[in-house]
């Protein structure tokens, strides 16, 4: 998809529009950039799938380094308003034992914690930033597609920026492949009441399965449990009541709030990396550019980050060129965002082949050898060199991202 093609929607008159940029998709990435353009003046138009922001998202925690980019925007106090909890130690259960595997409050930064909160407030909260600035406009219901059909709506920009996720319409629009990755393993996440979960974040680890817990508030929590890829048809025939017997061995609480497959969905583990990320009047960012993996809780830093640099380079090539944005300058956000997210993926599959390997083989190992192997590992492991960098990395980035103010411009 080009700067020319089409973006419509259903639920608007017959119109030509001349928005400056359009950004597909209102998830993190999105709704942050769209917010650093208004306020800089530059006309947007942001266009989400549905209908309003509250749908189910999977990224739920933010590291350190988003709490610094907040701040440097001038929102920060604004975000920790909103609902969360502030996450300094990760509890992670090991066959009966618990270990706090990382310390983010030891981290030599002003944010020694990650925050714990759904999405939908805070996307609202960007969305409501940017209305305002009368540069801005929000489109809800509102569809991306470069095929002729009898649409309502054309919008013509100078840049289409695609920040719509895995399945990213417009990636597939402009034919670039997504470059995923196999992997061997699948998240099945379930949707529990918040009294299911007792804390805010934890993992367990047990010879029948992995557990992953994120209690969400006042009224939801969610689980993610690990399941081979390909397996989950087989679960659902098998019925729930199989299911929350295998749970129950590892968490008979989650078990107990587990009645039916409505509360599960299932996230498909496959990052990867866009073959190329901008093109004449194009540019990818966040999930659309470089699909992130669960591990490390990598995603909603690694799309914010994308959208701090893209709008810096974004308002120079718009000073720059009178027409469409060329992928002369365009190209720049490529160069320099690809090396640290290549790393920050790079660590990502490291530590999916180890699931990769466990999950399939766990029933083959004795809890009698596999316990104490286990508890082994997360005794000494945390205290490897090797282990904090990595951990470090996820929190802080490869690198320091600043937030390019000069730009902005005060609320009318």
């Amino acid at each position: 998809m080009s700067a020319d093609e089409r973006v419509v929607t259903d639920k608007e008159d017959t119109a030509t529009a001349g928005p400056d940029v359009v950004v597909v998709g209102a998830g993190p990435g999105g709704c942050v950039l769209s917010y650093l353009l208004a306020r800089s003046g530059v006309e947007t138009v942001l266009l989400k799938r549905h209908a309003d922001l509250d749908r189910e998202f999977r990224g739920y925690f933010f590291q350190p380094l988003v709490l610094r980019l907040f701040e440097g925007m001038g929102v920060l106090s604004d975000v920790l308003a909103l609902d969360h909890d502030e996450i300094r130690r990760p509890v992670v259960t090991v066959f009966e034992r618990s270990y706090d595997v990382i310390d983010l409050s030891t981290l030599p930064v002003s944010y020694d914690y990650g925050l714990l909160m759904e999405q939908p407030p805070l996307l609202r909260l960007f969305v409501d930033r940017a209305n305002e600035f009368d540069d801005f406009e929000f489109r809800p219901a509102t569809t991306a597609t470069d095929r002729e059909r009898d649409e309502e709506l054309e919008l013509r920009s100078r840049l289409v920026v695609g920040a719509d996720g895995r399945y990213s319409a417009v990636r597939k629009a402009a034919g670039i492949n997504p470059g995923l990755f196999d992997s061997d393993v699948e998240l099945l996440w379930f949707k529990l009441p918040a009294d299911a979960v007792g804390t805010a974040a934890q993992g367990r680890i047990e010879s029948e399965g992995i557990l992953l817990y994120f209690g969400l508030g006042a009224e939801d929590a969610q689980a993610g449990w690990f399941v081979e890829k390909g397996t989950y048809p087989a679960i659902r025939e098998r019925g729930i009541d199989a299911l929350r017997k295998r749970v129950a061995a590892v968490d008979s609480t989650i078990a107990r709030h587990l009645r039916s497959f409505d509360q599960c969905s299932l996230l498909r583990i496959e990052p990867g990396r866009s073959e190329t990320w901008t093109k004449d009047g194009l540019l990818l960012l966040g999930d659309a550019a470089h699909v992130a993996s669960p591990v490390g809780g990598q995603g909603n830093g690694l799309a914010i980050q994308d959208a701090v640099v893209a709008y810096s380079i974004i308002v120079t090539a718009l000073e720059a060129a009178d027409d469409t944005l060329p992928n002369e300058q365009l190209g720049r956000f490529e160069s320099q965002r690809r090396p640290a997210v290549e790393e920050v993926l790079h660590l990502q599959r490291r530590g999916e082949r180890v699931l990769s390997w466990y999950v399939p083989h766990r029933d083959s190992i004795p809890a009698w050898v596999g316990g104490p192997l286990a508890r082994m590992l997360f005794e000494v492991l945390p205290k490897t060199a090797s282990f904090r960098w990595t951990w470090e990395t996820f929190a802080l980035g490869p690198e320091p991202i600043p937030v390019d103010t000069a730009a902005f411009e005060s609320p009318q």
